[in-house]
């Protein structure tokens, strides 16, 4: 099946959210252990694949930062966030007879690896998960940065964009906007020009720089992860052919 696939090595974009199901923060068990089971679909297909995770469902760097706190410091303690979440995913990956490594750019060598592209790379050869924690290890970047970079760097196919009830990109919220018009394809320069939120500027511009093209789909729907590894699920493409 690895041969009907388009994308053969891809990232995984999960939010914080994502991991929170209906309550929006915290970690739902029960939503784990589903996106868990669709990332082993995806390796069972005999495709690579890596993980980044966002940590808003426990704390948010920039609304610490807007309430005063020093920046640099809430920014520490989201890249916290991430690594919790990776934990978690690692946990309910691993229940299910996946081999999975959490790789942390900040280090903390009792619960996970360091960080090593060349080590990350080859567990992906091995048919391991990589869980991508800490975000890049710097403050002022987002989750988001850490996927197009940690996707440049292992020279991932695409990145797949998990989004909560949303199956793509819109000209404008579909929640507010019935009328909403959903784009298939869309450019970078689009995305940038435009203020869509597929991504921030810094990690579009990585992708545009490196061509990796990026697909927004739903994450709620079960089996839209391997469908997006695939290049058959129903969402946005941004970049690529």
């Amino acid at each position: 099946m690895a041969n009907e696939a388009k994308y053969k090595r891809v990232v995984l974009k999960l939010s914080g959210e994502a991991l929170a199901g209906e309550k929006g923060y915290g970690i739902d068990p029960n939503v784990v252990n589903s996106i868990a089971g669709q990332i082993k679909e995806v390796l069972d297909c005999g495709l690579e694949i890596a993980v980044v995770n966002g940590g808003g469902n426990i704390w948010r760097g920039l609304s610490g930062a807007n309430k005063g706190m020093d920046r640099a410091t809430a920014d520490y303690m989201g890249m916290l966030a991430t690594v919790i979440n990776s934990l978690a995913l690692q946990d309910a990956l691993e229940q299910i007879g996946v081999p999975t490594r959490v790789q942390t750019a900040i280090e903390m060598r009792q619960i996970a690896e360091p960080y090593i592209r060349r080590r990350a790379v080859r567990h992906l050869e091995k048919e391991r998960v990589v869980i991508f924690a800490a975000g890049t290890g710097n403050p002022y970047f987002s989750t988001d940065t850490t996927a197009a970079l940690r996707a440049a760097e292992i020279e991932a196919d695409a990145i797949l964009m998990g989004k909560n009830g949303v199956d793509g990109v819109y000209d404008a919220d579909p929640a507010t906007h019935p009328e909403a018009k959903k784009f298939d394809h869309l450019d970078y320069i689009d995305v940038i020009n435009r203020h869509l939120s597929v991504m921030d500027t810094t990690a579009i511009s990585l992708c545009m720089d490196n061509k990796i093209p990026i697909i927004v789909f739903n994450i709620e729907t079960k089996g839209n992860i391997l469908k997006a590894a695939m290049g058959t699920v129903t969402g946005t493409t941004v970049g690529g052919k």
